[in-house]
């Protein structure tokens, strides 16, 4: 493995680099996608337009643009001899990494009951992201980064990992939440209720940005925190457009739900 990256970025030096600058420009593309979304939600889901390309069908959609950030980082994860995997710290935030993607791309897919079609073009986005992000998160991971010793025992790591653990535990209950909403047969939307949900609109998006700020912190590092950063801005952006969305089309929408934040926003 690290002849054939050595071949690519010509040293691990260079390739240290090139993962540092990587992260500095999914931090310029968080900002780019934060200016875009002001004027136009992300185009899939009740936003899907026929305008960004043929329709894919969304249980294939979901499966094939998250499998890369699946398969990509078991396959760097196996080919690497860096002493940085014998480390607990690192291990740790591989399987905290694994167990959002094992859920997103081998199971979630499966469980979606209807859904509208995704169009090409964002299903071609969420596949580079994938790649480019898995490949980010894990090779720093198993490959560069380095922690002290005791760092499981750190503060940082320790409210890293519960937040973490309690964004992806929202993340999945809501999804839940939402997939059992209609019945067999049934078509339409309605009214999430249950979990956190009685909060927001967006109690989903809420688990998973909480779950990747969780992740920042535990691994401390600008490539993880450019990650949150970007998973921030695209998924608070479709949270604020759901809560929108939730009362103009409900009059009995609930008055005291928030779109993102409890009690707050």
């Amino acid at each position: 493995m690290g002849d054939i990256f050595t071949a690519v970025f010509g040293s691990e030096d260079e390739e240290h680099y090139i993962l540092q600058c990587m992260s500095y420009i999914l931090i310029f593309m968080a900002g780019a996608t934060f200016l875009t979304l002001l004027f136009e939600n992300v185009p899939y889901g009740r936003y899907a337009t026929s305008k960004y390309g043929f329709p894919v069908n969304v249980k294939l959609a979901w499966f094939v643009q998250e499998l890369p950030a699946f398969v990509l980082p078991v396959f760097l994860v196996l080919k690497s001899s860096a002493p940085q995997l014998s480390d607990t710290a690192n291990r740790f935030l591989i399987a905290m990494y694994f167990c959002h993607y094992v859920h997103r791309s081998l199971i979630y897919p499966f469980l979606i009951r209807g859904g509208k079609p995704t169009p090409f073009f964002s299903f071609a986005l969420a596949f580079v992201f994938c790649i480019y992000n898995g490949y980010l998160q894990i090779r720093h991971l198993s490959h560069f980064a380095e922690y002290p010793k005791d760092w499981v025992r750190h503060p940082w790591f320790i409210a890293g990992f519960v937040l973490w653990l309690l964004g992806w535990l929202v993340n999945i209950h809501s999804d839940h939440i939402l997939r059992n909403l209609r019945k067999p047969g049934e078509t339409g939307y309605k009214i999430p209720v249950g979990g956190m949900f009685e909060y927001v609109s967006g109690a989903n998006f809420l688990g998973e940005i909480v779950e990747w700020s969780g992740f920042a912190l535990a691994a401390h590092s600008i490539h993880s925190a450019a990650f949150a950063i970007f998973t921030f801005v695209v998924l608070s952006s479709r949270a604020v457009a759901h809560h929108k969305w939730y009362l103009a089309k409900f009059e009995d929408y609930p008055k005291s739900r928030k779109a993102l934040i409890p009690f707050i926003f």
